[in-house]
């Protein structure tokens, strides 16, 4: 069996989410301790838990430790299976979390599989239904994936309601290298809200576009249904073929101006960078490439990515290392053995 350390680098909830999936494509069995002591909030929170009884219904895994607050888990995978399974999170809690946990059984299940999970969709410190439909997806299944994943409702903090509706069925996997640097191609920005003044986007896209130069023709408005009132701002851009997602959230009292420069800065950073690959996609790629191998370019890495690859490298023999390039770039490479 194998033993995490749940303190381990920036000691978050995402060394339980790759424990996880990676359990159920190997079959073998772990145990970790001390989940997220890098957070004020140690032990599984409602998301946490959600994702771990996911991936335990997707391969009918014995469980002990699965309670909310427990700090401690064992997990006993079994085969990874077909059929139509539900998780709610019970609050707005991150429903891009769940799917993360979830993600390696999915590119591995030997039949059809339906998720429908229901929660938050637009979680600031998660990945966001924006980066998950057009960055990472959209890469999966340049991978050979047959993954599709819907929106089904929007979920801001804290009323919830939203979700997902996710299809995965068997494919083979090939892997995935992503093109260096070159010059930005694309942008476009959207200021989403719900149940809230129209004036908080068009101040948004103003500061966008006079503050930061994105032209005035690429920035868009657009309300939503939802539980709850909401609103984020999304910058997408794309260079190398790749889709890179900025975002800002709103939070009551937080003023409007302070939103846009969150996601406007977070692209500013990307784009002079040079990288294909964002600092977050890079930490979320990891897990999928460790299956198939691959190369990709991003920016310095963060100790989410580090991370990650440590927590891949317990559950497999993959050679995940990374060089420095000119102007701060990094290139790593997800090798498996020969």
């Amino acid at each position: 069996m194998i033993t995490l350390d749940g303190s381990l680098g920036e000691g978050g909830g995402q060394i339980l989410r790759t424990a996880l999936g990676l359990s159920a494509v190997t079959g073998q069995a772990f145990r970790i301790e001390k989940i997220r002591a890098g957070r004020a909030r140690p032990g599984l929170l409602r998301q946490h838990l959600a994702g771990v009884r996911a991936v335990t219904a997707l391969c009918g895994a014995r469980v002990v430790g699965d309670e909310l607050s427990s700090t401690t888990l064992t997990f006993e995978p079994g085969p990874i299976r077909g059929g139509t399974y539900r998780a709610d999170i019970g609050s707005a809690g991150s429903c891009g979390l769940v799917l993360q946990a979830l993600l390696p059984a999915l590119l591995r299940t030997p039949a059809e599989v339906v998720f429908e999970i229901t929660g938050g969709t637009h979680n600031d410190k998660s990945p966001p239904a924006p980066f998950l439909l057009h960055t990472l997806v959209p890469l999966l299944r340049r991978m050979g994936a047959d993954l599709d994943v819907e929106l089904t409702g929007y979920g801001f903090h804290p009323a919830g309601g939203g979700g997902y509706k996710v299809t995965a069925r068997p494919a083979a996997l090939s892997p995935l290298v992503l093109p260096d640097g070159g010059p930005s191609e694309w942008i476009e920005g959207i200021a989403l809200s719900s149940n809230l003044s129209g004036a908080i986007g068009k101040r948004e896209l103003q500061v966008c576009a006079e503050e930061f130069g994105i032209p005035a023709d690429r920035l868009h408005q657009r309300t939503v249904a939802s539980r709850g009132p909401g609103n984020v701002l999304t910058l997408r851009a794309r260079r190398g073929g790749v889709d890179e997602v900025f975002t800002g959230f709103g939070a009551k009292g937080r003023p409007a101006e302070d939103v846009a420069r969150d996601a406007a800065r977070a692209w500013q950073r990307w784009d002079r960078s040079g990288a294909t690959v964002g600092e977050h996609l890079a930490d979320q790629l990891l897990a999928p490439l460790a299956l198939v191998g691959g190369r990709f370019v991003t920016g310095a890495l963060s100790e989410h990515t580090t991370t990650n690859a440590a927590v891949v490298g317990a559950f497999l023999p993959v050679d995940i290392r990374w060089s420095d390039l000119e102007e701060g770039r990094v290139e790593v490479v997800v090798a498996l053995p020969v």
